[in-house]
């Protein structure tokens, strides 16, 4: 009963938190927003349940110190795409949540409709897995390929793009847990892909938000803000629109909210854009995240590794690869230790930030494709926490991207970051 009441707690506190004007059906916020600066941090019992969870020894001691609070903000914690373990992604509500469990640094992933307004996605064409879109007869059929059900062996499938479709008709979508049925024959099992590890219980109609409608939400509760340009899905120029002028778009957002160039970190997994934003936009450049792909195969893990000199010679300051490129098992002490990737980037002087933290899974069997260095050291859940300890205190990371923000707060609190 106890747990069932505390877990009720953590729900209204989320829900309380929560609670901005909607001006249609569907809901969206109406451009006022109130600046709770007593807002009470609220982590709920994952935290405690990955700390229970953990081998025991002294960082798992140290954790359990810490079980009281209290809880602050902190700016090493970059919501990423809000609280998408739980809520749909780049919604209100995912936001709302990440904010309630204390991150201090917001994204939205920036992608454009076809009238070239600027809208929160994690992809410019995952419509179809993300919202209610394939659901509606009036968009459905705008979708770049509308939905056709599997058959004699081959997966259903559908692909529909922000840029098919107007801000208004974007704005009038319900967001969604992230996923799609590949067997489905219908639309509604289609629709119906949730991870096991995720749920839907506040997937009822997340509230799909454009990008200056997330600006003045995270200005209005003074967070800070980190925008990532998404890779366009479509042919650029796109109707006459340029890469150079999205990137600049991107930016301007802020300068006409306002807003401090200290306060957002840009993000891109191109490098022409980081070089953009450092040459035409410098105060934000200084900021720049540039988003490491390159490491996902052997042959480009050594091409990035050594490519960091001169991505700082070019006025590239931050470096953010998934975090599984940060470590590597030693095999004299078998334990887990910083990378060569991690050692080359502080060498060049490099900032690290990394991705992402809590959006893997039961880790029981060695975990997934971000703890693919370390697995055979993951063997329980709460090893994401052992992981997390090496990053901090060894590679020196200044921020970690999260599926849930509440699992970092507590770290961050912990250890004072």
């Amino acid at each position: 009963m106890r747990c069932f009441l505390a877990l009720a707690l953590f729900i209204i506190s989320l829900a309380s938190g929560a609670a901005i004007p909607r001006d249609n059906a569907h809901g969206s916020p109406n451009g006022t927003y109130t600046n709770q600066t007593s807002l009470s941090v609220q982590l709920g019992p994952r935290p405690y349940y990955l700390v229970d969870d953990m081998d025991e020894g002294p960082l798992k001691a140290k954790l359990q110190t810490c079980s009281e609070g209290p809880f602050r903000t902190s700016e090493f914690v970059f919501a990423h795409r809000g609280a998408p373990l739980q809520f749909p992604e780049h919604s209100v509500e995912g936001y709302t949540a990440a904010r309630r469990m204390g991150a201090g640094v917001i994204e939205c992933d920036v992608a454009f409709t076809k009238d070239k307004q600027l809208v929160c996605r994690h992809a410019q064409c995952d419509l179809h897995t993300t919202t209610d879109i394939l659901n509606r007869t009036d968009l459905a059929s705008k979708c770049t390929t509308p939905f056709t059900p599997a058959s004699n062996g081959t997966a259903a499938k559908a692909l529909c793009c922000t840029s098919d479709i107007t801000e208004a008709e974007f704005k009038s979508l319900c967001g969604k847990m992230d996923g799609f049925n590949p067997n489905a024959t219908t639309v509604d099992e289609y629709l119906d892909g949730t991870p096991y590890f995720r749920t839907d219980l506040y997937a009822t109609c997340g509230t799909v938000v454009t990008h200056n409608e997330y600006i003045a939400l995270v200005d209005g509760w003074n967070l800070k803000f980190t925008p990532e340009l998404k890779t366009p899905e479509v042919e650029m120029p796109f109707e006459g629109y340029t890469q150079q002028q999205y990137a600049q778009d991107m930016i301007d957002a802020y300068k006409t909210a306002g807003v401090d160039p200290s306060r957002v970190w840009a993000q891109s997994f191109l490098p022409d854009d980081i070089f953009y934003w450092i040459e035409n936009e410098p105060d934000f450049g200084v900021q720049a995240v540039y988003l490491d792909e390159r490491v996902d195969t052997p042959e480009g893990y050594a091409n990035a590794t050594a490519s960091l000199p001169s991505l700082a010679a070019r006025g590239v300051k931050i470096v953010a690869p998934a975090f599984f490129a940060l470590t590597k098992i030693d095999n004299e002490t078998k334990t887990i230790v910083p990378s060569e990737y991690a050692l080359a980037a502080q060498q060049a002087g490099l900032e690290i930030v990394t991705w992402s933290f809590d959006r893997s899974g039961w880790l029981k069997d060695g975990g997934d494709y971000y703890y693919q260095y370390v697995a055979p050291d993951i063997n329980n859940d709460g090893d994401m926490y052992t992981v997390l300890d090496v990053l901090v205190q060894q590679v020196g990371i200044t921020h970690f991207f999260t599926d849930w923000a509440a699992t970092l707060t507590y770290f961050a609190n912990c250890f004072g970051l």
